[in-house]
């Protein structure tokens, strides 16, 4: 087990095997730090994340639809590095990062602010674990 995140006095661990597979996902995923940065101390609207805007805020290199950024955001949700807000109605269009997400970021925000570069490696074993999540 890996420890993962520090909440006051509780600290959650995760397999080493989740946090290798959360960390390849975030690698693979087609956002940016200052994103992940900015769900660290909020919610951020689907709305701020897809198309141009995301781009001028630097959350994307390209502008995504809003199918392609909710797929990867889902994505990011399965594996556990994301999570929906919820209000009084019931689900928003809005995400943050998970203690996981949360552990994950701040490393990475220590060992130099940037997201870890993606191997040719990363992509085709996400891409299978993603594929094989649809059967199964």
């Amino acid at each position: 087990m890996t420890s993962a995140n520090h909440l006051g006095a509780r600290s959650l661990s995760y397999p080493r095997r989740t946090v290798e597979r959360a960390e390849r996902s975030l690698r693979v995923s087609p956002f940016l730090m200052p994103l992940f940065v900015a769900m660290r101390s909020r919610s951020v609207d689907i709305q701020e994340i897809a198309g141009i805007v995301a781009q001028k805020q630097q959350y994307t290199q390209r502008p995504l639809s809003d199918l392609a950024a909710e797929n990867a955001l889902n994505w990011l949700i399965q594996v556990g590095v994301l999570r929906r807000e919820v209000d009084g109605q019931g689900i928003t269009n809005s995400f943050r990062l998970t203690p996981l997400g949360h552990h994950i970021i701040e490393q990475w925000q220590n060992q130099g602010n940037v997201l870890p570069p993606a191997t040719w490696r990363d992509r085709i074993y996400n891409a299978l674990n993603r594929w094989f999540r649809l059967l199964f």
